[in-house]
Parts: structure tokens; C-alpha cells; sequence
């Protein structure tokens, strides 16, 4: 199996922590991202990675490197998931490619995915699942898909209008996908490229670009301060093991009269001062939270 990981976008809507680190370097209970999509894909039998890289990318060359089944493809403009993709065309064999997004979250059995886009003998292969209030991709009932916008009712309930054969749903993209490496070379060679548009031409062309549905399992995007606030109350109030929903790493040093509530997760060698309170906030290691800090709600990563 051979994959990518599209981690080379900027993260405007987490400034100012995305000025600190790369999005998908992001730490999830003390572990960056990245490194857990890395572990899941060799877990499913993944030989080869791209990972693509643009901001910020020397942390993302240093933290992998030596790993000789990843290679970092450093890219000096914004190229878009599309046209990211089409630069890493050379770097891929002739079988299929799983390319994944590097700022999701999630559970789903990459090799149920690889299974499924051999069997059906798609041409590209979309994961997709339900959540609202972004399933826009509309697809009939094989699963075709017919457009990446599905249109809304009059009423704006949120439903989208049924197509003309009465057959088709609406879905969310999970950002997990498979693509035929030779359908790349269709792709703009240069510059920025949305990877949606060059689907759009492959279903004029009447290639086979088929969905798949998936349920029962987690996704989180970690988009907002917001988004990222909220897979971390979701994991450590799902945590069994423990007592309490609060996670510290190695080293951490704690001062005195140190307040937790709701949940919180505190990273390896992070320093809180006396008369610390926290509630539902993530602490990244390494980061020195002063005395007598009251806060909730909140991101501590160091950056101003």
C-alpha cells in the first residue's frame, strides 16, 4: 500500500497557534497528529508515504526524518490538494493511492477502504459518511457521485433536492480517498489546483469516481480552536482507565493548589505555576503557564 497525507496547508482559522506549529503537528493528548495518522496507515499495512509540506515544513522535515518509508515533499507555494497531489505523481508505483488529509481525526479501517476500491474497481474512491450539516456530495444509488454541491431545499432545512431519478442521497467527505495513480497525469502539472475541480472533469469524462459509505466510527476535524477544544473533551470523557478526564505527560511540574475541572490535557515537560485553574483548556509540551492563570475554553501553545 503506498499513501499521502496532505499536510501542507496554512491553518488560518487556529492562528495564532498555526504561526507556532503546522496544523497536523498539532498534539492530540501529547502525540502530534501527523505521527498517529502515520502509525494508523502502517498499522493497515502502508510501505511508502508523501507527506506534502509548505508551512512551516522544516517541523515537519525534522520530525520525520530518518523514516525511510516516508518522503517529505517540501513545496515552496500553496499548491492546493490537487495540485499537491499532481507533484507527488512521479513518487508513486502503479498501484492505487490512499491520500488522507493530515488535520482529521478519525477511526476508519484504512484497509476496509483499500478492499473496497480494488473490489469495485473504481477509478478514484471517496469516503464518505454522514454529518450534517455538510453532506453536499450527492450520489445515486450506486454510489456514483454526481456533484460535490448538492443544492438545498427552498425551505433551507438543510435536505438537499432530490435528483431527477428520485434516487439520490447527500454525504459528507471523510477526506480519505484512492485514486489510480495514472489519472494524476490529468491533473494541471503546475501550479495551485483544488483536487475537487479535477473530479468534477473526471465525471464529465465518465470515469468511474464512486463513493463509500462509512458509519459507527469517529471522525473529528480539527479545524477551529473550537473543533480542537472538543476532540479532546471527546477523548478523555471517553477514557475508561482513569478516574478523572485529565491527561499529564512525563515531566510535567506542578505547582501548589493546581485546579482541574471538566477535563484537561497537559503536555510532557509543560510548567503551571501556584494557583493554577484550569478548566476544559490543553496545555502543549514544553509550555509555562504562569501563577495564579484562571482560564477555560482555552489553547496554552506558547504562541502570542
Amino acid at each position: 500500500m503506498q499513501a499521502m497525507i496532505l499536510a501542507a496547508g496554512l491553518g488560518t482559522r487556529l492562528r495564532p497557534h498555526t504561526l507556532r506549529r503546522p496544523k497536523p503537528l498539532f498534539p492530540i493528548l501529547d502525540q502530534p497528529l501527523l505521527l498517529r495518522i502515520i502509525d494508523d496507515l502502517r498499522w493497515a499495512g502502508c510501505r511508502r508515504m508523501v507527506v506534502n509540506a509548505f508551512h512551516l515544513r522544516q517541523q515537519i522535515v525534522a520530525l520525520l526524518a530518518g523514516q525511510p518509508d516516508i518522503e517529505v515533499q517540501q513545496e515552496d507555494q500553496e499548491l492546493g490538494t490537487g495540485g499537491g497531489l499532481r507533484r507527488a505523481w512521479p513518487r508513486f508505483g502503479d498501484q492505487p493511492v490512499l491520500v488522507v488529509n493530515g488535520d482529521i481525526f478519525h477511526d476508519i479501517d484504512y484497509r476496509r477502504v483499500m478492499v473496497h476500491h480494488r473490489q469495485a474497481g473504481n477509478d478514484a474512491t471517496l469516503v464518505l459518511h454522514d454529518q450534517p450539516p455538510h453532506n453536499k456530495v450527492q450520489v445515486d444509488a450506486e454510489l456514483n457521485i454526481l456533484s460535490f454541491s448538492a443544492p438545498l431545499s427552498p425551505a433551507g432545512a438543510g435536505q438537499p433536492v432530490p435528483a431527477d431519478n428520485g434516487l439520490a442521497v447527500s454525504w459528507a467527505f471523510t477526506g480519505i480517498q484512492v485514486i489510480e495513480p495514472a489519472l494524476l497525469e490529468l491533473m494541471p502539472a503546475r501550479g495551485f489546483y483544488h483536487s475537487i475541480d479535477w473530479y468534477r472533469q473526471l465525471i464529465v469524462r465518465g470515469r468511474r469516481v464512486r463513493g463509500m459509505t462509512v458509519s459507527g466510527h469517529c471522525w473529528h476535524d480539527i479545524g477551529t480552536p473550537e473543533d480542537y477544544l472538543a476532540l479532546h473533551g471527546k477523548l478523555l470523557s471517553a477514557r475508561n482507565e482513569r478516574r478523572t478526564p485529565f491527561w499529564l505527560g512525563a515531566e510535567v511540574v506542578l505547582g501548589r493548589e493546581i485546579s482541574f475541572s471538566d477535563w484537561v490535557a497537559v503536555g510532557r515537560r509543560a510548567v503551571l505555576g501556584d494557583g493554577v485553574q484550569l478548566r476544559r483548556c490543553v496545555v502543549w509540551d514544553g509550555v509555562e503557564v504562569p501563577a495564579g492563570t484562571v482560564a477555560e475554553d482555552t489553547i496554552f501553545s506558547g504562541a502570542g
